[in-house]
């Protein structure tokens, strides 16, 4: 098989976090092991540059718990990668933003619950919000280039506007109005987190005025809720095609979400082999590379090449089988289990209590 280089390295350099939301990808269940230090990271970015690695986000849990971020943004810029911070903004002073785009940080990707403070604290499981509007000043003063990030689920949906207006006045250039991908303690959570059609409908046609309106001025990126979809989204541009994950302990991922969603597949680590032998020969980033392990319907499909049989990690929740066609499509054999789910399922605030993160931590950086 002809191996393509990878394009962008998602570096979750901890797991820790000061928030609890509902939707966070991070494994409900942690394997255990110490962080990679500074110096494995950085020889992580080097190596992945070598790769052909392009970009880097630099992302958690909380990355700015880590107080060797900084060392970490010098050795990306130094490497040649593009660097994007994403991040919940908290911890992150007037001080820390200044001294992040001294060492060359080129953007920052800044994430918030909801438009107003009472419900976007709600979902963020503690006093957040006003931080991150501080945050946000500080990016902007400090002349980073910022875009948002709304996860959007049946809490929030029906003020899609709102939030559209909350990133005109804090001056970002993009923003992603995500609706929530049902992976990690989503997927836990996802009878209280999901939409109805009706909304998804509304808030889609809302994006895409606003998307108009804002032309030239603001990027506005609305992703649809997979259930809602009748045929699959491509993983990551197909399974081991151009991303790669490197989570706190070093395991090297095809996917955020595989070691959760996927736990009978291998991964090789950081501290046992290079980026370059994983992306290239491991049995993780090669089980699902390309179509020749598709089966049917996928294999006979003319899309094959185009969304790659859909989400690994999405087959494997729902139907249990991994190497199962993506259940959100029309054709696969198990689509009546997403059917059945949203027939069952009611998206809303009433008697909110989530399962959540019991490892997150306090808001202060360590």
């Amino acid at each position: 098989m002809n191996v393509p280089r990878p394009y962008a390295l998602l570096a979750e350099i901890t797991y820790q976090c000061p928030l609890h939301c509902p939707y966070c990808s991070n494994p409900p269940r942690l394997r255990e092991g110490s962080d990679l230090t500074t110096a494995e990271w950085i020889r992580v970015i080097r190596e992945a540059a070598a790769l052909g690695v392009l970009q880097i986000g630099l992302s958690g849990g909380e990355p700015l718990v880590r107080r060797d971020l900084t060392d970490l943004v010098v050795a990306a810029r130094e490497a040649g990668l593009y660097t994007n911070l994403i991040t919940s903004g908290i911890g992150l002073d007037e001080e820390r933003a200044l001294e992040l785009r001294d060492a060359g940080l080129d953007s920052v990707q800044l994430s918030f619950q909801a438009d107003n403070v009472d419900l976007a604290d709600m979902i963020a499981g503690t006093r957040a919000h006003d931080m991150k509007l501080k945050a946000a000043r500080h990016i902007r003063e400090a002349r980073i280039p910022l875009s948002l990030n709304f996860v959007i689920h049946g809490a929030n949906i029906d003020r899609l506007e709102e939030m559209i207006q909350l990133t005109e006045r804090l001056d970002a250039h993009r923003v992603e109005l995500a609706n929530t991908q049902y992976y990690g303690w989503a997927f836990l959570n996802r009878a209280q987190l999901l939409p109805t059609r009706e909304q998804v409908d509304r808030a889609h046609e809302i994006a895409n005025a606003a998307k108009a309106r804002l032309a030239g001025r603001i990027d506005i990126y609305y992703v649809i809720p997979d259930y809602y979809e009748l045929r699959p989204k491509p993983c990551l541009n197909g399974w081991g095609q151009r991303y790669l994950t490197v989570n706190p302990v070093g395991d090297v991922l095809p996917c955020p979400t595989a070691s959760s969603a996927i736990p009978e597949l291998r991964f090789e680590n950081i501290r046992r082999r290079s980026i370059d032998w994983i992306w290239r020969e491991s049995e993780s980033f090669n089980r699902f590379r390309g179509t020749t392990w598709m089966p049917e319907p996928c294999r006979s499909c003319p899309q094959r090449e185009i969304d790659f049989g859909g989400c690994r990690c999405q087959a494997a929740l729902v139907t249990r089988n991994a190497a199962n066609t993506d259940p959100v499509c029309e054709f696969s054999p198990h689509r009546n289990k997403i059917d059945d789910f949203i027939a069952t399922s009611h998206g809303s605030t009433t008697n909110w209590a989530p399962r959540t993160n019991p490892r997150a931590i306090g808001a202060a950086p360590v």
